[in-house]
């Protein structure tokens, strides 16, 4: 009964793309308040002219670390019917998560810097706020996918009327 229920809920894209991001986001955020708490214990750091918060260079590596599982997940487990080659899907998949870290980091830096909320948590919630967007995107461009279903298209021989 319950691989019944499993198989039945993982036939979803929308489910499966959640469970491969929701891994990649576990990476990240436990990534983030590992390097925030336990590695970068300055609230800045100098790299070379500019100076830089604990809670960026932690972004920056939390944030490579989960794209890199939810790419790994994405591509085999959510999109695995896409026909794209391997590295033109990393790419895409790369260059979609670069404009996500700048996003993400702009609202970081404002929900740390302006409401003072404990970084942890506002990383928490920049990561959830970009979800839907994602989802979308890298259906549509990382994996070249349609928004229609292949499996519900009008057979070449079926004739109207009949």
């Amino acid at each position: 009964m319950a691989e019944k229920l499993w198989n039945r809920i993982t036939k979803s894209h929308a489910v499966r793309f959640l469970l491969s991001a929701g891994a990649g986001f576990a990476v990240d955020i436990a990534t983030f308040y590992l390097l925030y708490h336990n590695l970068f214990e300055q609230k800045t750091y100098g790299l070379l002219s500019y100076t830089i918060r604990n809670s960026t260079l932690s972004l920056s590596i939390s944030f490579f670390l989960g794209v890199i599982v939810n790419f790994i997940m994405t591509r085999y487990l959510v999109f695995n019917q896409s026909k794209l080659q391997a590295y033109k899907q990393f790419i895409r998949f790369i260059s979609v998560a670069a404009i996500g870290f700048f996003a993400n980091l702009i609202v970081l830096k404002f929900m740390i810097q302006q409401l003072n909320v404990y970084p942890p948590l506002a990383r928490i919630f920049t990561a959830l706020s970009l979800f839907s967007a994602s989802y979308f995107i890298h259906k549509l461009f990382s994996f070249n996918l349609s928004l229609r279903r292949q499996q519900h298209e009008i057979k070449p021989d079926h004739k109207s009327g009949n």
